[in-house]
């Protein structure tokens, strides 16, 4: 009976440690004294809710064994800011292939915590709990669902009593997201049938974005930030990050030196933050679960984005994984705050109320953020 406490002990332990590893981030520093306080926290505590809305005059498409369903259901998450004095922002975050909506809570509730209203789902088809596997072909579908829960978050926002009511300011909406839903961001941003006009910037996290042209971006103009890893082994920086700059006229590039491509998910700096390079389980995922039909969607993906009149190059195609991955990689706690430094900025250098605010922003984004971590991080317009 004696032994009892002590096993109680060991075993209470072993659940805290087992907690840290795989839910608590580990944390990084910026280099310089502007850098340091941006990172800080914003004055909102942050408050989160889930929710499931059903968009009814739109299907899930059928596949493999999936029978399909006459409508699209999103379960998404909201973290916002609490006691704010105005409306504030809105942004939809979208998540990756193979991943799911809380893929970015480093980087969401940073932005709550500073009077953003933050929402994200997990994407019918797209994502970690889809039906029969993950099918990438869905995600032309995802842009329509960014459009509809931007109406679902405005029409809370009116509705009195919601905990929404009166916290978005509609003239103050964003979309983000890493890889394929930084491909999200970028279609319903400019994509001549797909875009949604309500949307005023844009962040892609190492989107995908070797099939377009410079008539893709040309359909409207909207601040547009890319975020890339020099490394990335999944959307390869040659291919996709330098084109997307020189295609998008007035969108500015950050390079993060030595950055993997799974290092910007929060999974990267929990639980497999001793892992060197996270690219090497993200190749190995992702080729198991779609290696063998990798090339062939990526075709049918392209080809169901649009043609030369929607700025899409038919003869390109996407390169995942063909590269030895790099044995070394960016710690993701400090992919993830440079990550959040570049996206907060951005966004406050177009959303702050105050002119000389978003001056401030955007001189930081451009000048001092790469000025102060000179040996990681790099600033392109």
């Amino acid at each position: 009976m004696k032994k009892w406490p002590i096993i109680l002990l060991v075993l209470a332990v072993v659940g805290i440690g087992g907690y840290w590893f795989a839910a608590i981030p580990a944390e990084s520093k910026p280099h310089g004294s502007q850098s340091i306080a941006r990172f800080t926290p914003g004055p909102y505590a942050v408050a989160s809710e889930n929710f499931t809305v059903i968009d009814k005059s739109r299907p899930t498409a059928a596949y493999n064994d999936f029978p399909g369903s006459p409508e699209r259901v999103l379960n998404g998450g909201i973290w916002r800011p609490t006691g704010l004095q105005q409306a504030g922002p809105l942004v939809i975050y979208s998540h990756g292939f193979m991943s799911f909506r809380q893929e970015g809570l480093y980087l969401v509730r940073f932005l709550a915590s500073h009077g953003y209203t933050v929402v994200a789902t997990d994407y019918p088809l797209t994502g970690f709990h889809a039906p029969d596997g993950p099918l990438m072909t869905d995600v032309v579908n995802q842009p329509g669902d960014v459009s509809f829960l931007i109406d679902t978050m405005l029409k809370r926002n009116e509705t009195s009593g919601d905990s929404l009511f009166a916290t978005i300011d509609a003239g103050k909406i964003a979309v983000a997201g890493v890889s394929l839903g930084g491909l999200t961001t970028t279609l319903v941003s400019f994509h001549r049938r797909l875009l949604d006009p309500r949307i005023a910037a844009a962040i892609s996290i190492a989107g995908p974005a070797s099939m377009f042209t410079a008539d893709f971006f040309a359909t409207r103009k909207i601040p547009y930030l890319l975020i890339y890893g020099d490394i990335d082994a999944l959307v390869p920086y040659p291919d996709n990050a330098l084109p997307a700059l020189q295609m998008s006229p007035g969108s500015i590039l950050v390079t993060l030196r030595g950055a993997s491509h799974a290092g910007f998910a929060q999974p990267a700096s929990t639980i497999m933050r001793f892992i060197k390079n996270p690219d090497v389980v993200g190749c190995e995922t992702v080729l198991e679960e779609v290696g063998d039909d990798l090339l062939a969607g990526s075709d049918e993906l392209i080809a169901q984005i649009g043609d030369s009149a929607d700025g899409v190059d038919l003869s390109r195609q996407m390169d995942f994984c063909s590269a030895p991955v790099v044995p070394l990689a960016m710690q993701a706690s400090r992919q993830h705050m440079f990550t959040t430094l570049a996206a907060y900025s951005f966004l406050e250098s177009v959303f702050a109320n105050d002119a000389v605010m978003r001056e401030q922003s955007r001189h930081y984004l451009l000048e001092t953020l790469p000025a102060e971590n000179s040996d990681e991080v790099t600033v392109a317009l």
